[in-house]
């Protein structure tokens, strides 16, 4: 399910409980000016400066213990340049979260042990997930290409 950043809401802490799996956009279409550290794809872990991005933020967040693994995919409107998957990139690409989204947990973020995500090589533009969450769920970040839909010109945004 795709969530709508307009209405604020919280993600992070349990409050959604349920055993969908959910995304929404971040920061659209920015001109990154520092190198991206990535777990899954870039060039050699590292999406270069310079590159226009649009970020996006999936999680999973089941009832308590869920471990009946939930497999699933999301298509983007551009391809995948590459996964935050660990709380150490996701924090370091916190910068790119500029939404009316409040994020709780963030320590807790990334995959838990045992789950996955892969890019699916003849689609570029998919990302396949296989994770079973416990609390609080499980949490990554994916850097597609410029978004053509999004409404947002290029910008340039300063890492951290």
């Amino acid at each position: 399910m795709k969530l709508e950043t307009t209405t604020p809401f919280s993600v992070g802490a349990d409050n959604f409980n349920d055993d969908n799996l959910y995304a929404f956009d971040e920061d659209q279409n920015i001109l990154v000016d520092t190198p991206l550290r990535v777990d899954i794809g870039g060039t050699n872990g590292t999406i270069p400066r310079g590159t226009i991005i649009a970020s996006h933020y999936v999680f999973f967040d089941s009832w308590g213990r869920n471990l009946r693994p939930q497999y699933g995919y999301v298509d983007f409107d551009a391809p995948i340049l590459g996964v935050a998957t660990t709380e150490r990139t996701m924090a370091a690409t916190d910068f790119l979260a500029n939404t009316s989204v409040r994020y709780i947990s963030a320590e807790l973020r990334g995959l838990e042990e045992g789950d996955s995500v892969k890019l699916d090589r003849d689609h570029p533009n998919r990302l396949w997930v296989r994770w079973a969450a416990s609390t609080p769920g499980d949490y990554i970040r994916v850097f597609t290409q410029m978004s053509p839909s999004a409404m947002q010109q290029p910008n340039a945004i300063t890492g951290q």
